[in-house]
């Protein structure tokens, strides 16, 4: 991709996929990855994922899990949407850990298939990308395209450590997963519990840090852009703010955040005040397709035949 005309100021405040794209082509920014990146494409989309392929967002898996454990009974008046509270209920109350990882795993994996969204993403030369899914289903979007990701997941251990590559490229990314994977049902984060252990081993020090190195260091260097995540989450802005306390405002660099209904308060805090953060108030469905096609110079396929996850192991 060519340099940017300095004439192209206004088209580039029009539309800031111009300049990611820009970014993205130069592999120097990080991809963030939340579980919105699995829903499904809006009425009279051109795209198509049918639902017996997606993960459960989390209010789903929320709410079947109240069920199975009764949750309404145990605690009326609270939502059974409360992913964090349901399922300290689900492991506490009614099952066990090891019932509650099995069914979440299972939930997110089994029959899964990577998305025509997912799949374009993992084309893009991303080297650094970050995730808080559970499910394996970018990384098998990435191996599909003859792709080697390096995968660090986060353990709840405190004496964990989390090896790095010598050097990510597009074609070996390294793929960092804050909140665990199904293949190692122990680093899963998803109870009250475990969020607050996440956030204490967030202050550890190296080599113990669940953030390794490499993503501190280009966090504070590279732009970063979210796709399917919500900016309300507490942890992440905690994390954000942990990794760059003390820095020169003009130094931070810039944060898109692609999301098609951006919390008024979080928008007015970290756009309009702060300005860390620029928002694109638009769904993934819309924003993929053309950041693809700026970065490539092709159209993304409107489906891509995605094979079904096999079954995570009981």
């Amino acid at each position: 991709m060519s340099s940017m005309d300095p004439s192209a100021g206004s088209l580039l405040r029009a539309d800031p996929t111009l300049l990611i794209a820009e970014q993205v082509a130069k592999e120097r920014c990080i991809l963030f990855l939340g579980a919105g990146v699995h829903f499904g494409p809006p009425d009279g989309s051109p795209f198509a994922y049918p639902e017996d392929q997606r993960p459960p967002t989390g209010g789903t898996l929320s709410r079947e899990l109240a069920k199975a454990c009764g949750f309404e009974r145990q605690f009326p008046g609270e939502s059974p949407g409360d992913l964090q509270r349901v399922s300290a209920c689900y492991e506490h109350f009614h099952r066990s850990r090891k019932k509650l990882t099995d069914t979440v795993c299972a939930a997110v994996q089994r029959g899964r298939a990577p998305s025509p969204v997912l799949r374009a993403l993992a084309e893009l030369p991303f080297a650094l990308v970050v995730t808080t899914n559970y499910d394996t289903l970018f990384e098998t979007a990435l191996r599909d395209l003859g792709k080697t990701p390096f995968v660090g997941v986060y353990s709840p251990a405190q004496d964990a450590i989390v090896d790095e590559p010598a050097e990510p490229t597009a074609a070996s990314p390294f793929v960092i997963k804050l909140h665990g994977d199904v293949q190692d049902p122990s680093s899963l984060v998803i109870t009250d519990e475990d969020y607050i252990r996440f956030v204490m081993r967030m202050g550890d020090k190296d080599p113990h840090n669940p953030v390794p190195e490499t993503f501190r260091f280009y966090f504070k260097r590279w732009p970063t852009l979210f796709v399917g995540y919500s900016l309300r989450d507490y942890n992440l802005r905690l994390l954000f703010q942990t990794l760059r306390w003390k820095m020169d405002r003009a130094d931070i660099p810039v944060t898109y955040s692609v999301d098609p209904r951006p919390d008024p308060l979080i928008l007015a805090v970290l756009q309009d005040q702060r300005q860390y953060v620029t928002f694109l108030a638009e769904d993934a469905w819309e924003f993929v397709p053309r950041l693809y096609r700026r970065v490539t110079g092709k159209v993304m396929a409107a489906a891509l035949a995605p094979k079904p996850e096999a079954e995570v192991a009981a």
